[in-house]
């Protein structure tokens, strides 16, 4: 079976934009908890429909059983799409056949500030490792350069540090390895 080339993995493209937070304000979110293997074909269908979602993909490469490399594209956080939109929206999703559950975000805010940041590491185009259950540990800055200003908690993983960034609301995120970044340590 061939390999699918990455499709857009947000709709419309600016939805997580700064610019673009008015148009969203008076509109809900959901974390879309998708049948098995169904996260793309229900981006799909939500995209055809123009419904405003995120579920962040990533390149993954690996080889086949000949040796061959290659790069799939999976989602960071599998099972789970983020819809933006109204009631009508959510219904219309559900009516999909693509979705297991819906489960209402308690707090916007936090979730468009953590798929921002999600959003920027996974277009940044470094290696991304996938966490879950994540555990606290200190919180820390990026001072300058490709990430700069991208905030998270530095955790030990395969003997090195590296930044973790979460969405909260999934209790799951991505980490980055520290290497050469500039951090400063965040009080609170």
């Amino acid at each position: 079976m061939p390999i699918l080339p990455s499709e857009s993995d947000i709709f419309p493209g600016n939805l997580l934009e700064e610019d673009y937070s008015p148009e969203i304000a008076h509109f809900g979110w959901w974390a879309l908890y998708t049948m098995a293997r169904r996260e793309k074909e229900l981006m799909r269908r939500l995209r055809g429909m123009e419904i405003r979602h995120y579920g962040p993909v990533i390149a993954k490469r690996g080889k086949t059983p000949r040796g061959r490399v290659i790069t799939s594209h999976v989602l960071l956080f599998p099972g789970y799409v983020f819809l933006c939109g109204n009631e009508l929206d959510r219904h219309r999703a559900m009516g999909t056949h693509c979705v297991s559950r819906c489960l209402p975000v308690g707090d916007p805010g936090q979730l468009v500030y953590d798929l921002r940041q999600i959003r920027r590491l996974v277009l940044s185009g470094v290696p991304l490792t996938p966490e879950s259950k994540l555990q606290p540990g200190m919180r820390v800055r990026i001072r300058r350069g490709l990430l700069g200003g991208m905030e998270g908690t530095v955790v030990k993983r395969r003997g090195g540090d590296r930044l973790l960034v979460a969405v909260h609301f999934l209790q799951q995120g991505a980490s980055v390895l520290l290497g050469d970044f500039e951090v400063e340590r965040i009080d609170g």
